[in-house]
């Protein structure tokens, strides 16, 4: 198999997870697919390397997190939003609880948002989630104490995140 071909087949059955990986992130879906091209053209710049690797998706998973945070790093990012919206379609029936859960995602910090990603939909452990970040257990564990505690701050009473 070329270098090409495994490297086709590697984005072909993980491009999906990687872009909603970077939705979670980011909170945009614009700003998601630029992350996750940025990510896959580094990726083949060095796929020769990578595709040795025996926890290539731990590798690409730390490169779309570092490629956000240097993304939140750029000053045209603190841009401000108009009060005019464009059009939009009508939300669906769990649309409200998404768009809730999504707003109070994005409200966290990037750190602590990156360690919920990481830890509950990427489904990493706290170990796992520690060596994509570059930090300590302890960091992870605290950070993530800190993101829920903020979560459950902002929920009504009596109301649950996921259903």
């Amino acid at each position: 198999m070329t270098p090409e071909h495994s490297y086709r087949e590697y984005v072909g059955g993980n491009l999906e997870r990687l872009r909603r990986t970077a939705f979670l992130l980011c909170g945009d879906w614009h700003t998601a697919d630029d992350l996750v091209s940025t990510v896959l053209v580094k990726l083949y710049r060095h796929w020769k390397r990578a595709a040795r690797f025996e926890h290539l998706d731990a590798y690409v998973r730390r490169m779309l997190m570092r490629a956000w945070l240097d993304e939140r790093r750029r000053p045209w990012r603190r841009e401000t939003a108009t009060e005019v919206l464009p059009d939009v379609s009508a939300p669906g029936p769990d649309a409200d609880r998404r768009l809730a859960v999504l707003s109070l995602l994005g409200s966290l910090p990037p750190r602590r948002r990156a360690v919920l990603v990481l830890r509950y939909f990427c489904d990493l452990s706290v170990e796992e989630t520690a060596e994509a970040l570059g930090c300590t257990e302890g960091t992870v564990k605290s950070q993530t104490a800190r993101a829920l505690e903020s979560l459950r701050a902002h929920l009504s009473e009596g109301e649950a995140l996921w259903t």
